[in-house]
């Protein structure tokens, strides 16, 4: 690493704590970070130098009782335990928080790592001070949830908490922020997983509540012990670039003070900021940027008393400087969903090296810097306003959407997809503004609008063009939505891998859920048996609740229907379920798949003579049933010689055969094939075989038709329905079928069914 980063003469020590698994030595300002101590006396020196009133003696006391239950705990530096609540508060005390925060803050590992309860806290602190710690505090074990789970449920409960007081998730960042700055004296893989966490976490939540300082640190700390190799390279390129930009810089500031001295008074303040090292890093290796094409590592800002100086400060620069063409940001008429408003332009100098200029008002700059801790609702006991309602209104979006999905991690992934730090901003034709994702698609803007937009979408114009449901929207687009009456209506399952937003896909989630639970039930079951086939899982129908009933428990279904319409609607990720499933079901049906796994050996090696057909003039060759008419034993056969795949066998009456005998093509190819006798009554060999099912259309119908296939132990592969043009409804279903009086037995129970029309074997 370049020694410029070191530059502050201090020794760096040379024990292995301070050594990354990959030999990189850490920055020395990382280290300065871990190793300060925080005391009672810093916390009580900033409290007497603050502006504003706080309990002391409430603060103390707290600290008292933290300090008796952390009194034989050690940090893993080796340090009291007691100085990272200390930490903790303090960086509060530089937010400007209450004292019952600060308080909060210094007992906020009480209850979890010690006996202190939370009946001790209510009697000595109040109400406020409790809620605020049990708040912080994570879930005991819960015996049903993976690892993974356990971390999301933690993450749901810290979002529940905060949705009622802000001050909660305040006092998790600061606590997360004191972690990374000791973070080096972790083990290396527990270094990447809480990096992993507070990148993807706490810094969009960060962003999300506008703590630009907290945020910036974080992503920073991820950055430097998720990839400390790139991370050496930014030190590096800005550490050759620094002593010259810098001196530009202040020229550049002292000759934009110099000129707005003489147009306002008092004069508006100028500072000058460095583009943060992840801030870099995200445009240099995800964007592919040069870092001479960085417009924004350095930046001017200019703070002025209200907005009409904003834009009267713009003019000036744009008089002084050439603006840089589609480089200009309006966030004060069109603030950021944090609410950060500011003006932003980039401009070239005399030198030729762009810059960026950012203007804006005193009350703007605390809230860019502090987010809500600047004028957050509990601010000397104030209650909120409906502009504070607004800006907490994405964390009631969030826990909202969870309601609908029975899997844990969707919390994570709504918090790494919904506070994406990146937006675009369309418009509908009335002049409306949506801001959504980077990466939203027309059904996240339908959803956006109002939630029936969404289920009655059936188009989408963008600036008057038809476009794609999967259509990325950008910024300045102007969307129409085009929407349908037709009674019944509702979106498609599809859209559920198209929609980019975690609102989007819990509101199509949700609709399933209600309307379509028979369908849910369906598809949800036949999805299952699907998986359990391919796993070679084979689990009795009467046993089967009771071998997914952990599962059933974790994802809160009573019965086995709601588990499976779970799966049907997406609140339930086979995927992640399998692997668990399969290892169950090893151990309880053991031996009983290796001897099945033996018969299924046995079979293969003997496949000419159990298929079931005798070729005629031909030995020793492999048969295969043609899935474009799927044979069944007593059905008349023929059989094709396919190149290299053995004898093709086709049903007598198959197009395939017979389009080519009447065009007179590969006669030759063609032989005879008979079936075995008793092959029909063969009970252990299985065909593909499906059926078209054409009925009323109505709720429930396919909820019947699984029901009556499960009665008779008919396994389903696949099916799909559609509308036909005289309203009536058509199914396609592939089922497994020994013979051809198995075949008659579906068919008549098939047939029985209510409002089933006809029920016809498919590939004729």
């Amino acid at each position: 690493m370049s020694e410029n980063i070191h530059s502050n003469n201090e020794e760096v020590p040379k024990k292995s704590k301070y050594e990354l698994a990959e030999g990189l030595p850490i920055p020395a300002y990382i280290i300065r970070g871990s190793k300060k101590i925080y005391t009672i006396d810093m916390i009580i020196q900033n409290i007497l130098d603050s502006e504003k009133q706080y309990d002391l003696s409430k603060i103390v006391s707290a600290y008292e009782l933290a300090e008796k239950y952390h009194h034989d705990q050690k940090r893993e530096s080796g340090e009291p335990y007691i100085s990272h609540p200390l930490a903790v508060a303090y960086i509060l005390l530089e937010l400007g928080m209450d004292t019952d925060t600060v308080c909060a803050a210094l007992l906020h590992d009480v209850v979890e790592d010690t006996d202190c309860t939370l009946e001790q806290l209510h009697k000595l602190f109040g109400i406020d001070v409790t809620m605020l710690v049990n708040g912080v505090t994570k879930l005991g074990e819960v015996e049903i949830f993976t690892k993974d789970e356990q971390k999301a449920e933690n993450i749901r409960k810290i979002l529940l908490a905060m949705s009622e007081d802000i001050r909660v998730i305040i006092i998790k960042l600061a606590d997360r922020l004191h972690n990374m700055r000791t973070l080096n004296f972790c083990r290396d893989e527990k270094r990447r997983t809480i990096a992993r966490e507070t990148m993807n976490i706490y810094a969009p939540i960060a962003h999300r509540l506008g703590i630009r300082s907290i945020k910036d640190e974080l992503e920073d700390l991820s950055f430097f012990y998720l990839d400390p190799f790139a991370h050496e390279e930014i030190e590096a390129m800005m550490a050759m670039r620094r002593e010259g930009r810098e001196q530009l810089v202040e020229r550049i500031k002292l000759k934009i003070a110099e000129r707005l001295a003489h147009e306002f008074d008092p004069a508006p303040t100028v500072s000058g900021r460095v583009k943060s090292n992840y801030g870099i890093y995200k445009k240099v290796y995800r964007d592919g940027k040069d870092i001479e094409e960085i417009y924004d590592k350095y930046a001017v800002r200019i703070i002025v008393n209200t907005v009409n100086e904003c834009y009267n400060v713009l003019g000036i620069i744009h008089d002084m400087f050439k603006p840089i063409p589609n480089r200009f940001k309006d966030y004060i008429s069109t603030p950021k969903q944090n609410m950060y408003q500011s003006l932003h332009t980039t401009v070239i100098g005399r030198e030729g090296i762009p810059f960026e200029v950012q203007i804006r008002t005193w009350d703007m700059h605390r809230l860019a810097e502090f987010g809500i801790a600047a004028h957050w609702k509990y601010k000397e006991g104030v209650k909120g306003n409906a502009k504070d309602d607004k800006r907490l209104a994405w964390i009631r979006q969030i826990i909202e959407n969870q309601k609908e999905s029975n899997d844990v991690e969707e919390i994570v992934r709504a918090i790494k997809s919904d506070l994406s730090p990146e937006d675009v901003f369309a418009f509908t034709p009335k002049g409306d503004m949506i801001s959504l994702p980077v990466g939203s698609t027309v059904i996240d803007f339908a959803y956006a609008i109002h939630t029936e937009v969404g289920h009655r979408m059936n188009g989408a114009k963008v600036n008057e063009k038809m476009v794609s449901y999967d259509y990325q929207i950008s910024t300045g687009d102007i969307i129409q939505i085009l929407t349908t009456n037709v009674q019944g209506h509702g979106p498609s399952r599809s859209w559920l891998n198209i929609a980019k937003t975690n609102e989007a896909r819990s509101k199509i989630r949700s609709w399933f859920k209600k309307e379509r639970r028979e369908e849910n039930i369906f598809e949800g079951r036949s999805a299952l048996e699907r998986e359990f086939r391919k796993h070679m899982i084979r689990v009795p129908e009467d046993e089967l609740e009771e071998f997914l009933k952990l599962d059933m428990k974790r994802h809160n279904c009573d019965t086995l229907d709601d588990f499976f319409a779970a799966i049907g609607y997406g609140g339930v990720q086979l995927s992640k379920l399998m692997q668990r499933l399969k290892d169950s079901y090893n151990k309880k049906y053991g031996e009983k798949q290796e001897q099945e796994a033996e018969d299924a050996q046995t079979l293969n090696k003997s496949v000419k003579a159990s298929s079931g057909v005798i070729v005629d003039g031909i030995n020793d060759c492999v048969i295969k049933f043609a899935q474009c008419c799927n044979p069944l034993p007593g059905d008349e056969i023929i059989g094709f010689i396919t190149r290299g795949h053995g004898i093709s066998v086709h049903k007598k009456d198959c197009s395939n055969y017979l389009n080519q005998v009447e065009k007179g093509e590969n006669l030759d190819r063609w032989v005879k094939v008979v079936w075995e006798k008793n092959s029909s009554s063969n009970t252990t060999t299985y065909f593909k075989t499906t059926l078209d099912i054409v009925a009323v259309d109505r709720i429930g119908l396919l909820a019947d038709v699984s029901s009556a296939l499960a009665q008779i132990n008919v396994f389903i592969y696949e099916s799909t329905s559609r509308e036909l043009k005289n309203g009536n409804a058509l199914m396609s279903i592939t089922v497994s079928i020994a013979g051809m009086d198995q075949l008659h037995t579906v068919i008549n129970k098939l047939q029985k069914i209510k409002n089933v029309i006809s029920v016809e074997r498919s590939g004729k």
